[in-house]
């Protein structure tokens, strides 16, 4: 196991976690209460300024440094907090990388092909893409924060505890 690594992933993806914690606690709650073609206009411009290197660096390179932590973890099973570094990889990998692929990315790819102002039913239109989309998104902050706290507690058992020194 290789503890700086541990430290980067477990702050990436607290650092990720807290952005979709965001959209799942005000952003997505606040457009809602705005009028529909808004929210759908605010949303899309949302979906287009994601694409900046901060967000998408860290979104994408992530789970690559999760990959490798996951394999050395097997390699090195011994290792104390390696089974933790591994259960810390895969709730990233598949809870946050695999879950916005599969179930934001085309939610937001549809709402990218939406008209606000010449779509008949607005509302109907946003309420069909923010609920799907909000409760992937729970999915993600979930497991953005699971993985946060088995990197944490890894780095803790592999470091013999923070309270027995």
């Amino acid at each position: 196991m290789i503890p700086a690594l541990v430290i980067v992933a477990a702050l990436a993806s607290a650092l990720l976690g807290g952005v979709f914690f965001a959209f799942s606690s005000f952003i997505m709650p606040a457009l809602g209460r705005v009028p529909p073609a808004q929210g759908i206009r605010a949303m899309q411009r949302i979906n287009v300024d994601v694409y900046h290197w901060s967000f998408m660096g860290t979104f994408l390179a992530t789970p690559l440094l999760c990959l490798v932590l996951g394999y050395q973890a097997i390699v090195n099973w011994s290792v104390p907090g390696a089974p933790l570094v591994l259960l810390g990889a895969a709730l990233h990998v598949f809870g946050c990388f695999v879950v916005t692929a599969a179930g934001n990315v085309p939610r937001n790819t549809w709402l990218a092909t939406v008209d606000s102002d010449g779509v008949d039913d607005a509302a109907g239109a946003w309420r069909h893409y923010a609920v799907g989309w909000t409760r992937w998104n729970h999915v993600r902050t979930l497991a953005c924060m699971a993985s946060t706290l088995a990197f944490v507690l890894a780095l803790l058992e592999h470091s013999g505890g923070l309270f027995e020194r």
